[in-house]
């Protein structure tokens, strides 16, 4: 694997969470909160609370597609963020 491709890596093979497959991919917001939410609630591995997995995962994943990030997948990705947070009631 090229070493410009690690974040890929980290997203298939987090040591936090197991994602799943195509996960931010999906176009409701809900859909990935809820996904997120399963994950992280299930994971063995966490270090911190599942809330902090999740959310963590999420901005990982916006933050590494940076300015490469259509405009419309931003904008349900950041929506995911505030489905996240209801979810786990915050």
């Amino acid at each position: 694997m090229p070493a410009r491709h690690w974040s890929q890596d980290v997203t298939d093979h987090s040591d936090a969470l197991d994602l799943a497959r195509d996960v931010f991919t999906r176009d409701d917001p809900k859909s990935i909160a809820a996904s997120l939410k399963r994950s992280a609630e299930h994971s063995k591995r966490r270090k911190g609370t599942p809330f902090q997995s999740a959310m963590s995962m999420l901005t990982f994943y916006i933050n590494r597609a940076g300015k490469d990030l259509p405009a419309a997948r931003r904008k349900v990705l950041e929506q995911a963020k505030v489905e996240l947070r209801a979810a786990f009631g915050r």
